[in-house]
């Protein structure tokens, strides 16, 4: 009586022990006296045991494809030059107008010469006087009639009066400011009537005759690019153009660890406008590589894309794989074998490491989400 009473205040001595006898039951396996298959749990624990699942296979090889680089950028000018007064003066006129192409040595602004023109004659004069005084000295001294200290004091003075011109020609020069290079007026800075100082911007100039489209590749993409290789570009205006890659950044942009690259297209036309939008296309030679749908593509515990495989021991492998190119048809991809036994239906139920019975696309006697199913269904 002691007992039901204590287990009437305690009823969850009851549920212990029933708990502990369901316990005992399923490790000492009584109930499955008749020769039964093991549970579930037991199945789990012999994997060797349970029957393998069935996967579509293709038997792919490999084949060379052309392999290239596509990058988004734009056209800009080759050069661009930002044109400085190197005298003080009044903007006498414009020679140029905004947007003009004017040839190299062509004018664009003329300064106020203010008096150097005068300044050279004078200049021009007292160098004619002193190239006299160096030849008279000169003749003395050969006659013993001038000491070598004259003769060096003229010439010093020859020497300073060719200085003067030729600094009052520069000045002078430099009242006309003229296109460097064939190209356009970009931008005029001044009107006439305005004073400029020395270093003043004056106006923009730029090459067009040749056009640089920019871009910029990823770390991965740097390493298949040459600079010299041939690639073409299509602008957003619709014209194709082909050029020649003239330059490939030797360093890493910090913030988003690309490349900028730079190809540079010929425009003698001046039909290719420069600062619109150009998707870049460079060929990086051809290598081997098999084509899949992107439907079997997946990911591993890591993040990275692949496929799964099935080795010659019919177990299933994860290869990490390289997307070259794509397009309506398909995918590329590098990575592989050059044979490879692809797993087309069937991946998501498997892992790698897992031994799957093979069904070969050619071989296989149902359809492909029938066959998933029943192999799924076996596995419960």
């Amino acid at each position: 009586m002691n007992l039901i009473n204590t287990l009437k205040k305690n009823p969850w001595w009851i549920a212990g022990g029933i708990l502990l006898l369901v316990v005992v039951w399923m490790l000492t396996g009584i109930g499955n006296s008749n020769g039964e298959e093991p549970s579930s749990t037991t199945a789990a624990a012999n994997p060797g045991k349970r029957k393998s699942m069935d996967v579509r296979v293709r038997l792919q090889h490999a084949e060379p494809v052309e392999s290239f680089v596509d990058v988004y950028g734009r056209t800009a000018p080759a050069r661009t030059v930002t044109l400085k007064a190197e005298i003080g003066g009044r903007v006498m006129e414009v020679a140029a107008e905004r947007g003009a192409y004017v040839k190299k040595g062509g004018d664009l602004v003329l300064l106020d010469v203010r008096d150097r023109n005068e300044q050279i004659e004078r200049a021009r004069s007292e160098l004619k006087a002193a190239q006299m005084r160096f030849d008279a000295e000169k003749s003395l001294q050969h006659e013993n009639f001038a000491s070598e200290t004259r003769l060096a004091e003229a010439q010093a003075q020859l020497e300073a009066t060719r200085a003067e011109l030729k600094r009052i020609e520069v000045e002078l020069a430099n009242a006309r400011i003229k296109a460097p290079f064939n190209g356009a007026l970009q931008e005029r800075l001044v009107e006439t009537g305005d004073y400029v100082a020395i270093g003043d911007p004056v106006a923009t100039f730029v090459d067009i005759d040749t056009l640089i489209v920019t871009g910029s590749v990823s770390e991965t993409e740097r390493a298949n690019l040459d600079v010299g290789g041939i690639a073409t570009a299509k602008l957003i205006t619709g014209q194709t153009i082909e050029g020649r890659v003239r330059y490939i950044d030797p360093v890493a942009e910090e913030s988003t660890r690309t490349f900028k690259i730079e190809l540079e297209v010929p425009n003698k036309d001046r039909v290719l406008p420069a600062g619109v939008t150009a998707q870049i296309h460079v060929p990086t030679g051809r290598r081997l590589a098999h084509r899949i749908s992107p439907a079997i593509l997946t990911l591993d515990d890591n993040g990275e894309i692949g496929i799964k495989t099935v080795g010659d021991d019919n177990t299933v492998r994860f290869s990490k794989v390289d997307i070259v190119k794509s397009g309506v048809n398909g995918m590329w991809i590098s990575g592989l074998p050059e044979k490879a036994n692809i797993i087309t239906v069937g991946q998501g139920f498997v892992k790698p490491g897992d031994a799957v019975n093979p069904v070969f696309e050619e071989k296989a006697a149902q359809p492909a989400a029938s066959a998933v199913a029943a192999s799924a269904s076996e596995t419960k």
